[in-house]
């Protein structure tokens, strides 16, 4: 709402009185007194929930030579495989808004942890690449549910608090994707060295997130229904019905930015090792540097978003953020050996654009169905357009046979990247683009 709509509505005239009125009972934050322990368990809750959001890949990746070989893959189906987590998060992620509107965002959440362990529990005792198949995408669209609402949870309950608590789970999400990639083998090796087992092993995280999610889900749906109560079911419908985000230009700016960022980061994980490789690097090395990429983001995953939340305008961190990362690949292409132990440094720093987009999504909507929306339409879109990113990277390279072209092309992407970013970091809001009247 703009400052003159708001003097009009301020204006003492009968007229205007119950369209104020109106307004202010509908912008008003939940008045429902909350459990006094929901607080303190939702914390841990939303930290559990973001270390699961990743093991069922990187796992995966850690075991997928002997998952291949065990299951009898082709590699046209191992091909597959690689690019179904973003098309799952894509496709399932977009009926988040949906299912948040129908059952509340901490019910939802629990669902997708229930999904997460019941495709990691059922996964390893697959006999043929189908079924494994069916196992991870239940899986991986529990976790494409939860990647759009635990920004909504975070907006909701710690609204004062955005960047803080989106550090937190971005941190613990960086924790989980490297502690995964990391301990899967020689957790399995010390098991027994089954890549069943050594799979099966991260359905427990899973399993205690789901047991501690199940409460909080149950004291927000009692605390929701009473507010819906209290207020009418038709204004707690119109309180939900969020801003039409299609037609803002922020959240397209954040779709682009985060697509091009995911584009970036898979690229990382999934050639990083091999650019060294081809370079003279040995292939312990590159692993070794790899994970260096990836435990850059534990940290920095903290710092960024409490950063960005005491910033109006956060297009600078997108900047810097994307200078690192052209500096990365110009060292990749000029030297890639010699400063092999930098670049890495710098890809790994760049690739924190992650959580500046994610907390971005907290301040660029008002209100908790306006999060909802905007982190769904950013995401799902934004996985769509990383899709193609690492098969054209892989296309390049093996017809042009050397990593320049590759390079050349993921730091002409920065580009747009950068431009992207100052966008989305704009102190404004999708309502107020969207010409919401409240």
């Amino acid at each position: 709402m703009s400052d003159e709509e708001i003097q009009t509505l301020d204006r003492p005239t009968a007229s205007h009185r119950p369209a104020r009125q109106a307004a202010a009972d509908r912008m008003a934050p939940a008045t429902t007194p909350q459990p006094t322990w929901l607080g303190p368990v939702l914390i841990v809750g939303i930290v559990l929930a973001a270390l699961n959001l990743r093991p069922a890949i990187t796992s995966l990746g850690a075991l997928f030579e002997e998952t291949r070989t065990g299951l009898g893959m082709s590699a046209t189906v191992a091909g597959l495989i690689t690019s179904v987590p973003a098309l799952c998060f894509a496709v399932f992620g977009v009926t988040a808004p949906r299912l948040s509107r129908r059952f509340g965002p901490a019910a939802v959440v629990c669902a997708g942890m229930a999904a997460v362990a019941t495709g990691l529990l059922i996964r390893p005792f697959t006999n043929g690449a189908a079924g494994f198949l069916a196992a991870s995408s239940l899986s991986l669209a529990g976790i494409a549910l939860t990647n759009v609402l635990l920004p909504v949870i975070v907006k909701r309950y710690f609204p004062d608090r955005v960047g803080t608590m989106t550090g937190l789970y971005s941190m613990a999400l960086a924790a989980g994707t490297s502690l995964a990639a990391a301990a899967t083998v020689p957790l399995t090796a010390a098991l027994g060295g089954s890549w069943r087992t050594g799979l099966l092993m991260w359905a427990s995280l899973a399993v205690v997130a789901v047991l501690l999610w199940l409460p909080i889900a149950r004291a927000a749906r009692r605390a929701d229904r009473a507010q819906a109560a209290a207020a009418g079911a038709g204004a707690a419908l119109r309180a939900d019905a969020g801003p039409r985000v299609v037609r803002s230009r922020t959240a397209w700016a954040l779709a682009c930015y985060f697509g091009l960022q995911a584009t970036g980061a898979y690229v990382t994980m999934g050639w990083l090792p091999q650019i060294f490789r081809d370079a003279g690097v040995s292939a312990s090395t590159a692993g070794v540097l790899l994970a260096v990429t990836m435990v850059m983001g534990v940290p920095l995953a903290f710092v960024i978003p409490g950063l960005a939340g005491r910033m109006k305008n956060q297009g600078a961190i997108a900047v810097v953020l994307g200078v690192f990362g052209l500096t990365g690949y110009l060292g990749l292409y000029f030297a890639p050996a010699a400063g092999a132990w930098a670049w890495a440094l710098l890809l790994g720093i760049s690739n924190c654009a992650f959580p500046l987009v994610i907390t971005l999504i907290g301040l660029r909507a008002k209100s908790p169905a306006g999060v909802v929306r905007l982190s769904a339409f950013a995401q799902s879109t934004g996985y769509l357009i990383s899709i193609p990113g690492p098969l054209l990277i892989g296309a390049l390279y093996q017809h042009s046979g050397g990593w320049d072209l590759p390079l050349a092309l993921m730091a002409c992407l920065l580009v747009p990247q950068i431009a992207l970013g100052v966008l989305a970091g704009r102190d404004r809001t999708i309502e107020d683009e969207c010409g919401m009247r409240d």
